[in-house]
């Protein structure tokens, strides 16, 4: 199992896309793995002929566990001890998604047979169960959801962020009136795809990163790390995950630019097409629930980037007019999560402070 991802510890084996006995060409699609971050394609790194899986679909392994043994052309082989098991075995916990390394074998001379396959299949898939069930008026019986890859990743870093990053969070209420006549008067003249609400914002958001480059930061091996370029991550909810495609150098580019990216990573995010690349390397997120109905929300930092932009409803409500009249106006309440070992309160709220300007003037998103 190759390293596929920086964070990478173990993956799963979606697919196979070669049986035993194929031919392998070098850089060829192998087999569908999805990591912590995302499915990825993994090519064969040299030509031969598959002779051997050794982890099955829907198995996981190891960084660096054998998955597949490649016989090459000069009759050499993937080098690694080689466990002793019979051929039902063998094929048995191809089918399993067993790793033969990792079963002790009860056959003569420790040799693996196919029960020792099947227990050890059992004792993987067994759910954790409770202890005994409650009385009447108890939560009733416990179901273990086995966790992906990349859920069981997620979890462990929000945990990571939550216990030790000190964090702060601002609020703000942004009129979006203006944008809004934008994005509106941007769709009539024809511009395909129109930009949403949220590619204004990450527009907007790039350009005060560049400007306030104290955001655009991280914490790292004790130090803070500032860096040149402005990658505005995305948060894409997915069936079962949250995954942040990212728009690199998004301070260079044009609403409608960053418009039709997001769109075409969006897309690849949910039908998990996105690569790796595309998944890393963000230096501030935006996440967005407005879609939902939410008005506001804190969204979590996103280890080890140095805050988060959290992005509600835009929804007509009442406000004071400069007259003093009462009037119903395009609002979004904005929320702005810091880590205060790399972002002081006052940055964060210049930061605010200018996001606000860009929205209410949106002139500066199309120049």
């Amino acid at each position: 199992m190759p390293r596929l991802s920086d964070s990478m510890e173990e993956a799963t084996i979606l697919r196979w896309l070669k049986k035993p006995g194929d031919t392998v060409e070098q850089g060829e699609p192998l087999v569908e793995v999805e990591t912590d971050k995302a499915t990825v394609v993994y090519e064969a790194e040299q030509a031969g002929v598959l002779e051997e899986i050794a982890v099955g679909e829907g198995g996981t392994a190891a960084l660096g566990q054998v998955i597949a043994l490649l016989a090459v052309a000069d009759g050499a082989r993937a080098r690694r001890p080689r466990a002793r098991a019979t051929p039902v075995a063998r094929r048995v916990a191809a089918e399993l998604g067993v790793a033969l390394e990792q079963v002790a074998g009860t056959g003569p001379g420790g040799r693996i047979v196919e029960r020792d396959v099947r227990r050890a299949a059992q004792d993987a898939a067994a759910p954790v169960r409770p202890g005994p069930a409650p009385a009447a008026g108890g939560r009733g019986e416990a179901t273990a959801v086995r966790l992906t890859p990349t859920q069981r990743t997620i979890a462990e870093r929000m945990a990571a962020s939550r216990a030790e990053i000190p964090e702060f969070t601002l609020e703000a209420e942004i009129d979006m009136e203006a944008a809004s006549a934008l994005r509106d008067d941007l769709r009539e003249l024809g511009h395909q795809p129109p930009p949403s609400v949220n590619d204004l914002i990450v527009r907007a958001a790039a350009l005060t990163l560049r400007e306030l480059p104290a955001l655009n930061a991280a914490w790292a091996d004790g130090q803070v790390v500032r860096y040149s370029r402005v990658n505005v991550g995305v948060a894409v909810a997915t069936d079962d995950a949250l995954l942040v495609p990212t728009i690199f150098d998004a301070d260079t580019k044009s609403v409608l630019e960053i418009a039709a990216e997001t769109r075409d990573l969006i897309e690849r995010v949910r039908r998990k097409a996105v690569s790796l690349d595309e998944l890393g390397d963000g230096t501030f997120t935006v996440s967005n629930l407005g879609m939902f109905g939410i008005r506001r929300f804190h969204a979590v930092v996103n280890p080890p980037q140095a805050a988060i932009l959290a992005v509600g409803e835009v929804a007509r409500r009442p406000a004071v007019a400069a007259d003093g009249t009462l009037v119903a106006r395009r609002l979004v309440d904005v929320t702005l999560s810091c880590d205060h070992r790399v972002v002081y309160g006052a940055e964060a709220a210049r930061f605010l402070q200018q996001l606000r300007f860009k929205l209410e003037r949106p002139v500066s998103l199309v120049v």
